[in-house]
């Protein structure tokens, strides 16, 4: 009789062990107020939140949760972003506080939650920036992260928001070049950087399954009058081309954080000591978050 005792631990909880945060793209007011979301980072390991615009729409469309705060801004005279923000707001300020206590157990690595800068600014540099700005102002809460896309335009906004201490989640991510571009820009970030850096944090959020929903019907289509030999090879990349782009991705990312410009950062350590520790170490390159999206 074996003496080991099954788990404990529910699927997502055993993902930390294998070195793995487990993140919710959602967000209502209900999963606040309600206390689920506290009980989803006390039961289930629960590790950060985003959200951009079009969850917040279903979210407010799809519920009365917002009915209150709606009835409220009635007579003022706001436009669909002002007002979107004065209900956002709220729930993102309220969500970090909720994940506050993982923010602070994880050493800064983990505990936070995402608000996405317009997506009309997505190919204005300096609007991104002044945008991002104004965001971390007004939502006051270490651990946030604001979303900004990496397109051309977003990139040089990545690097100097992270090099002025904002905390960025890098949204729009689908190839191994453009994740080169937004690795490197990180890198000069750092370098950039006064002061300490142990609170500076960044995701790059790799998106997998929109890939296959775009090429699995191409292929489809394609496969219909091909030759046998080419049918063959065209069944073969239906639903797997998404995720052998995210295990190259992955490659690159150990590459680019284990040569020469990585070692010769954390060989000067620019004077700040909170880059040493263990913990710290692991988390100064976090270039390597990759998750599925909704279709």
């Amino acid at each position: 009789m074996s003496s080991s005792l099954p788990s404990t631990k529910n699927a997502l909880q055993e993902l930390a062990a294998y070195g793995q945060s487990v993140w919710l793209d959602y967000i209502r007011r209900s999963l606040i107020t309600s206390g689920e979301l506290a009980r989803l980072i006390e039961q289930d390991g629960l590790a950060g939140m985003t959200s951009n615009p079009a969850i917040f729409e279903k979210a407010i469309t799809a519920s009365t949760d917002y009915s209150d705060s709606l009835a409220a801004l009635e007579n003022e005279d706001l436009d669909a972003m002002s007002l979107y923000e004065r209900l956002a707001i709220p729930d993102i300020q309220s969500a970090a506080d909720t994940l506050r206590p993982v923010y602070e157990r994880t050493n800064f690595r983990d505990g936070y939650v995402s608000l996405e800068v317009s997506p009309f600014l997505a190919h204005d540099t300096r609007a991104t920036i002044e945008e991002a700005r104004r965001l971390w102002k007004t939502v006051g809460r270490e651990n946030l992260m604001v979303k900004v896309p990496a397109t051309p335009e977003g990139i040089p906004a990545i690097e100097q928001l992270l090099s002025e201490g904002i905390n960025v989640n890098i949204t729009l991510l689908f190839s191994r070049q453009v994740y080169e571009q937004v690795a490197q820009a990180y890198l000069s970030a750092l370098e950039r950087r006064p002061g300490s850096l142990h609170k500076m944090a960044s995701v790059a959020s790799f998106f997998v399954s929109r890939i296959d929903s775009y090429i699995d019907p191409i292929a489809r289509d394609k496969r219909k009058t091909a030759p046998p030999e080419q049918r063959a090879l065209l069944e073969r990349v239906i639903g797997k081309v998404a995720i052998a782009n995210a295990k190259l991705t992955y490659e690159r990312y150990k590459e680019i954080f284990r040569g020469a410009r990585w070692r010769r950062w954390r060989r000067a350590g620019r004077g700040h000591s909170g880059c040493c520790g263990p913990a710290r170490a692991r988390k100064i390159p976090p270039i390597a978050t990759f998750c599925t999206s909704r279709n």
